[in-house]
């Protein structure tokens, strides 16, 4: 590649750079982070038993075990406010990357098949290996979103005049359909469904201190290892060709993105089951409001992802008290129509 090639390259990416907007990231990152606090806050409060905030501080912090509220507040609801979170800036950071790195605004796990090849291996792991321990469990789900976002891009790199957005989200929506319709089978087929019926609909009922623990190391190096290649995925961002220019080894990046995006998203699934749109649309958001540089769009969308599932959760015990609506329907409700409007975007260019 020629100097000058290389110049504009270089512009290329300074002017992405430029389009970032510090100071508004910086913004929703504090904001976004008491706005979650004080949601988590209220999440642990409300419930079929509703406790006062001063009692949730006493809980957490002066815990006395032979309190029942203080009881529902350790052992039940702290730690599911903690995975509510965690799983939605783990879904939210993969679909930056994934939409970064493919230059697909159609890209999320839910959508590329990632989510549902999780879903299947579970059914697998509770139909051939009942009694797997969590750990287990995890370990199935980082397998099944490998294998779901495999089979997904080979659908797609079959197709006639390659691939675009929608069509790689057609893919991923078909085989989405076949794997979930596999793991239906599975779980009636081997009498497991009822096993099975959580992570169908999505949610963070019943969480304890043990998935916090197997989950919390993900986080950390996961989310490490994406601010890591923040800056990387700006310039793949860019387009292959100018990303090449800049002298970056793509490959590597992809591997590494892929990686991260595979461990949030198995790690999510094996904790919350099938929640999706949140990798589809706090991307889009979160691109919106600070502009184009990755190193601003990962962290945000990280605090903006967690805040929207704990508000989420909190929705999902209140509509139709004391029962419960699935967390993927609440999510569903605000994603749909964004997929629909993004597909419909996408496709005048076929």
């Amino acid at each position: 590649m020629s100097v000058g090639a290389q110049k504009i390259n270089k512009q290329e990416y300074e002017k992405q750079e430029a389009k970032g907007r510090p100071v508004v990231a910086s913004l929703i990152i504090i904001a976004g982070t008491i706005a979650m606090l004080l949601g988590m806050a209220a999440s642990v409060s409300l419930g079929a038993a509703d406790i006062d905030l001063k009692t949730v501080w006493d809980g957490v912090f002066h815990y006395n075990e032979e309190l029942t509220s203080h009881q529902i507040i350790q052992e039940l609801r702290m730690p599911r406010a903690i995975v509510a979170a965690l799983v939605g800036g783990f879904l939210a950071v993969s679909g930056s990357i994934m939409q970064g790195m493919t230059r697909n605004p159609l890209a999320s796990p839910s959508i590329m098949g990632v989510t549902d090849g999780s879903t299947f291996m579970i059914a697998i792991a509770f139909a051939f290996f009942p009694g797997m321990t969590y750990l287990g469990l995890m370990s199935f789900s980082f397998v099944g979103a490998g294998l779901g976002a495999g089979i997904v891009f080979l659908v797609g790199a079959f197709s006639k005049g390659g691939l675009s957005p929608v069509k790689l989200a057609l893919a991923g929506t078909a085989v989405g359909a076949l794997l979930s319709a596999l793991s239906s089978g599975i779980a009636i087929h081997y009498e497991v469904a009822q096993d099975m019926s959580f992570w169908y609909a999505g949610g963070v009922a019943g969480t304890q201190w043990l998935q916090v623990k197997f989950v919390f190391p993900v986080a950390i190096i996961g989310l490490a290892l994406a601010f890591f290649i923040a800056r990387s995925v700006t310039i793949l961002s860019l387009g292959e060709s100018v990303a090449k220019g800049l002298g970056q080894r793509t490959g590597t990046v992809k591997v590494l993105g892929t990686i991260v995006v595979l461990l949030m998203t198995g790690a999510a699934v094996s904790v919350a089951g099938s929640v999706g749109f949140v990798g589809l649309v706090v991307p889009h958001i979160t691109r919106f409001l600070v502009g184009l540089d990755y190193k601003w769009i990962l962290p945000c969308s990280a605090v903006l992802g967690g805040l929207l599932l704990v508000m989420a959760d909190i929705g999902a015990r209140m509509i139709n008290p004391p029962y419960e609506t699935p967390l993927g329907a609440i999510t569903a409700l605000v994603g749909v129509p964004f997929f629909l409007y993004l597909a419909r975007k996408e496709g005048r260019g076929l």
